[in-house]
């Protein structure tokens, strides 16, 4: 199946802020597939290289959403049909987008690699971006206690951060840092368990989420790296035990699906 009719219909709606019909491409582009041009060498050549272009400073590969597309644009080398989901995986790593019918009148529309990310991995498991984000305003010292009374329990928990996340679409929720001594199948089952003993001293109704500190690809993580300190840090000098609060209910561990709060 194509990119097709359905992405050309939707980039025809795009305008600034209608995110929800961005959102709607982002998963058109999820289910088909699209045409990418080559600048040197054939399809599946060990030779073939995509072309690319520049746009404020970040990359972006060209391709085209269609056969009929690709006959309008005039592009006289070769070309590559690949599924969305594939080519998102090849480049967001590298950090690079594709730019979509760039020949098109008003000259197409980007899709950044953040957005490839979301692709690849599965567009109802990553917050919808552009993500507002910013320290957490709500007064809940019981949470975070018992979050570092669990961590200190938790060898494989180095430290932790936190902060408020306002995605584009969907509830914003509180998101909590893991920056770990050790990132094996084990430990991650024991942060999730000491995830799931803390999350219900959360205020009811209060989504609350984790991402991984070793995520070179997260806008959290890299948000968290930047901009916030460590409310527990075992490194830390004098740092020790939190005393336990008992628990007042909550949420569940996770990205949170989108819920009104």
């Amino acid at each position: 199946m194509s990119a097709g009719a359905g992405v050309e219909q939707l980039l025809r709606q795009m305008s600034p802020g209608q995110y929800d019909t961005y959102e709607a491409l982002l998963g058109q582009l999820a289910a088909g597939q699209v045409w990418m041009l080559l600048w040197n060498g054939q399809a599946g050549s060990p030779d073939a290289q995509y072309g690319n272009m520049e746009v404020a400073g970040y990359g972006y590969a060209p391709c085209v959403t269609s056969a009929q597309e690709l006959a309008v644009s005039g592009w006289d080398r070769a070309h590559e049909i690949v599924p969305g989901r594939e080519i998102a995986a090849a480049l967001f790593p590298e950090r690079w987008g594709i730019w979509l019918n760039p020949h098109a009148p008003g000259g197409g529309v980007g899709i950044p690699w953040l957005d490839l990310r979301r692709i690849a991995s599965g567009l109802d498991r990553l917050p919808a971006g552009p993500l507002r984000l910013g320290e957490p305003t709500l007064e809940i010292p019981q949470f975070y206690a018992l979050l570092a009374h669990h961590a200190h329990r938790t060898p494989v928990v180095r430290s932790l951060r936190r902060c408020w996340v306002q995605p584009a679409l969907g509830a914003p929720y509180l998101a909590i840092g893991l920056d770990l001594y050790d990132n094996s199948p084990q430990a991650i089952e024991s942060v999730q368990h000491m995830m799931g003993q803390s999350v219900p001293a959360a205020p009811e109704g209060l989504p609350v989420s984790s991402v991984s500190m070793a995520d070179d690809y997260d806008p959290v993580t890299m948000w968290l790296r930047r901009n916030s300190r460590p409310f527990f840090d075992r490194d830390a000098p004098g740092a020790g035990p939190a005393a336990p609060v008992p628990p007042t209910g909550g949420y569940g561990y996770g990205y949170p699906p989108p819920r009104a709060y």
